[in-house]
């Protein structure tokens, strides 16, 4: 497959994506290369011997007739759904900056919203990536995601998600959903996350005042006194995020629950974690025959 390039960003289109992924065949084999990229070894011993079993999710085995099913385990397991449907919602999911909401994905790819809604958070399910350990310049700052509520404003607003977020400059960006933004979850986010030794920019939140006792260089910007930069010290790539995942939380989904927000700072984090490179697509699809627990 050849991308198109523009300048340093490669774009993968929906012409790209119908000439791959023509029918449910195709994505089949697909996985079945991933999880078997040299063929396969059947139980019996014989190698690179299986064939696509017609009307099944299956591949047997031309000797002994052994059957392996590519989706077993992953995101597809047991799903009744066409397969270029999947990954059709995938690709959507990865060409939208702002993300795709269940009822618009019922609308795009003919399912029920029940089944969108699944496909949703199941692909959500692969978004989530492997932590990597930050190091270097790291912004660190916390907020609150919820609609407009009376009563309370800023930090503690009632009815509001507080989620802490960390950003490495130049590299990626790691974001969860917390209890509370007391020094006792903050604190250990970081300790857990950022390599010892590295410098973190905050802004004056008391919460952050234990960072140089526990091995990392610390500055921080007053925000209360309307300082934002001071040098190199902002948190200002954290707060652009920050803004990205409102706006599209209010604009595409409109309310997200507590007990989902982990998923969509997942989502969310892996678009801004793999936006250069091979198209976002490629590599999400590279990692669907990967073994995911279930979602939901």
């Amino acid at each position: 497959m050849v991308w198109y390039v523009l300048g340093m960003k490669m774009r993968y289109t929906i012409k790209d994506f119908n000439r791959q992924f023509p029918d449910d065949a195709a994505c089949l084999k697909y996985l079945f290369d991933q999880r078997f990229p040299n063929g396969g070894t059947c139980k019996c011993g014989t190698t690179d011997c299986f064939y696509p079993v017609t009307g099944r999710k299956t591949f047997a085995c031309s000797w002994c007739g052994f059957q392996v099913s590519p989706t077993a385990g992953t995101i597809f397991h047991k799903s009744p759904t066409s397969l270029r449907t999947w990954f059709h919602a995938m690709f959507l999911m990865t060409a939208s900056r702002n993300g795709v909401s269940a009822m618009e994905l019922m609308r795009q790819v003919g399912v029920t919203y029940k089944c969108a809604w699944r496909i949703n958070h199941q692909i959500r399910q692969l978004m989530r990536g492997e932590a990597i350990l930050l190091a270097g310049i790291i912004e660190a700052d916390e907020t609150y995601v919820g609609g407009k509520r009376p009563g309370v404003r800023g930090r503690g607003a009632a009815g509001k998600t507080p989620v802490a977020g960390l950003l490495e400059r130049g590299g990626d960006v790691n974001v969860t959903a917390v209890p509370d933004c007391k020094a006792a979850t903050l604190m250990p986010n970081i300790t857990a996350k950022v390599q010892p030794g590295s410098t973190v920019f905050t802004d004056e939140f008391r919460s952050y005042n234990g960072l140089t006792q526990a091995g990392f260089h610390h500055a921080a910007v007053d925000h209360g006194r309307k300082q934002y930069v001071r040098g190199i010290v902002h948190t200002n790539g954290m707060e652009s995020f920050w803004a990205q995942f409102k706006r599209s939380v209010h604009g595409t989904f409109h309310h997200v629950s507590r007990k989902h927000m982990q998923k969509y700072l997942n989502e969310f984090s892996y678009r801004s974690n793999h936006r250069q490179g091979e198209p976002m697509f490629v590599q999400l699809a590279s990692t669907a025959g990967e073994q995911r627990p279930p979602a939901v």
